[in-house]
């Protein structure tokens, strides 16, 4: 149950996302603007096919977009403006479907506004993403069925509801088994002072609701998931002197992770993952986090001159712990 205070920060949020901030720039630390790795082609062009407006009321900090997403069902938590919606609508494709849910009723006004925009652009015949103007600690109030998901994406909306579990909880609910939560948000390097979370400024800028790092291991599992797949993490800086005196000694990182939901025939202890290419944008190697990463890589000469160079047969053997069920390749 939300208390006073959860409600207090919850308008406040609003407020700050609904009528103070008006473009990214306007942001006074870089926590919703931080770069992730590099960015494959084809979600380049993704991203540039949105419309400008959808664009510049982008408060994201990170890149939330996994990799096999043709056909598959997407939710966006903290979907704002709806750039991601609109970029992860066009890669699943007409037989996919991407919805969003947003706090900030004019966010969601200016995401439902180019819908028909974006549906002409990609040629689809009818939409395929939807908008809500609700909580996303409060998915089943929004009409969110169980196990309806495949994927779940948040780009720096998490930190800015009090109760994490509520929300980690809620997602679990609604992601298919072996589907999984994509998500970049801000963590902090110790447990945040009363001074740190109960200033206005720094809940809007994602840093007064940002969760001790090792404390989000501790909540997954409480919930049913994975342990968290560290996949980017940067350091936050701040361009404010007053926010900065109000911070300390505390520092801040915009990191993405991958939780997966188990398949309903339980954990693997150890397995062995082959990787057969194929993927769009991944062909020479897919980086799973950031300590696996398969490659194309050959030492034997024999296996050199006996190999077709199509991606369908080149296999790229790795071990470590396995939680997904997501198909690829």
């Amino acid at each position: 149950m939300a208390t006073p205070r959860d409600a207090e920060i919850r308008k406040d949020v609003q407020t700050y996302y609904g009528q103070v901030l008006k473009k990214s720039a306007d942001f006074q630390t870089n926590a919703c603007v931080t770069a992730a790795r590099p960015v494959p082609q084809h979600i380049r062009e993704a991203l540039q096919n949105v419309h400008e407006e959808v664009s510049l009321r982008y408060y994201g900090c990170g890149l939330v977009i996994p990799e096999c997403l043709e056909n598959c069902w997407i939710l966006d938590l903290g979907s704002g403006s709806g750039r991601d919606c609109y970029a992860l609508s066009q890669l699943v494709g007409e037989k996919g479907h991407v919805t969003g849910i947003d706090m900030t009723e004019g966010q969601v006004e200016v995401a439902n506004k180019y819908i028909e925009y974006h549906m002409e652009k990609y040629g689809f015949q009818a939409p395929n993403v939807t908008f809500i103007h609700g909580y996303i600690e409060k998915l089943e109030e929004a009409g969110i069925k169980n196990e309806s998901y495949d994927i779940v994406i948040s780009n720096c909306a998490i930190n800015l509801v009090p109760d994490k579990q509520q929300v980690l909880q809620e997602v679990y609910r609604v992601l298919k088994h072996g589907g999984e939560l994509y998500f970049s948000d801000v963590y902090a390097s110790l447990e945040l002072p009363e001074e740190i979370r109960t200033h206005k400024v720094l809940w809007g800028e994602c840093l007064g609701g940002a969760l001790y790092w090792k404390d989000l291991s501790i909540l997954a599992k409480k919930v049913g998931f994975c342990p968290p797949r560290l996949v980017t993490a940067n350091f936050i800086t701040v361009q404010n002197k007053e926010l900065e005196n109000v911070i300390g000694d505390c520092r801040f990182v915009s990191a993405t992770f991958r939780l997966f939901k188990l398949p309903k025939t339980g954990p693997t202890q150890k397995c062995q993952v082959i990787y057969n290419g194929g993927i769009r944008g991944h062909e020479k190697e897919l980086i799973f986090d950031a300590n696996f990463t398969f490659k194309d890589v050959v030492t034997d000469p024999f296996e050199l001159a006996g190999r077709s160079d199509s991606a369908e047969s080149r296999s790229f053997p790795a071990v470590g712990g396995c939680c997904s069920t997501k198909k690829c390749s």
